[in-house]
């Protein structure tokens, strides 16, 4: 359940952008109608209007994520805020100013956010956050935990940096394709294998009594 309602937003914006970008002309006519005071200038035409409405959609989907969790007393997670905030700012500004360029910047910077998250609290405050997650669950010494650590700052750093390669190098509809299919496979890949190295370096249980 947890799992879904993270990659909600991410989904819901994929199938409003595919669904506006095979309907341009409806997309335009729709955000106009409804939103015409978010944008400037006050149209929205239809090469923009795709990523406006789906912009518009993750922004609520988000919002609805916190008060959720908020509404049923659970804890809000400070990524979460970062993503909300991230997503708030950079989507408000594509609306307004209908331009895609801010929308693209936001996986970057919540990548590079969870990225510095693990570097300051290594570097700082001398505690590794993958071992405060995971240390009640998995036994491992400690030189493992730091290249752990190390390892999911050069990903998320590196993910940040790839994520602009694309929005910069290719059309906004294959961004938003990796932003989907690219970015989780990429997620999953490397959880993968850093499961397979943890396994490698989890002490032996002793063999149990015949």
């Amino acid at each position: 359940m947890k799992l879904l309602l993270d990659f909600l937003p991410i989904l819901l914006f994929f199938a409003t952008f595919k669904y506006a970008e095979n309907h341009r002309e409806w997309a335009a006519a729709f955000a106009t109608e409804h939103f015409a005071w978010m944008v400037a200038g006050g149209t929205v035409g239809p090469t923009e209007a795709p990523v406006m409405l789906s912009t518009l959609v993750v922004i609520a989907a988000s919002l609805a994520q916190v008060a959720w969790l908020k509404l049923r007393g659970r804890k809000v997670d400070l990524m979460l805020w970062v993503s909300l905030a991230l997503v708030v700012v950079l989507g408000g500004l594509t609306v307004w100013l209908k331009s895609e360029t801010f929308i693209k910047w936001k996986p970057t910077g919540l990548y590079w956010a969870m990225a510095l998250s693990f570097l300051v609290s290594q570097m700082v405050f001398g505690r590794n956050l993958l071992k405060l997650m995971l240390g009640e669950q998995i036994e491992l010494p400690d030189a493992v935990w730091q290249r752990l650590s190390w390892a999911w700052v050069g990903f998320f750093a590196g993910m940040g940096v790839l994520n602009l390669w694309v929005a910069y190098h290719f059309s906004t509809d294959a961004w938003v394709n990796f932003k989907l299919f690219g970015g989780i496979g990429l997620m999953l890949v490397f959880t993968l294998a850093q499961g397979l190295y943890i396994s490698r370096h989890m002490p032996e249980q002793p063999a149990e009594d015949q």
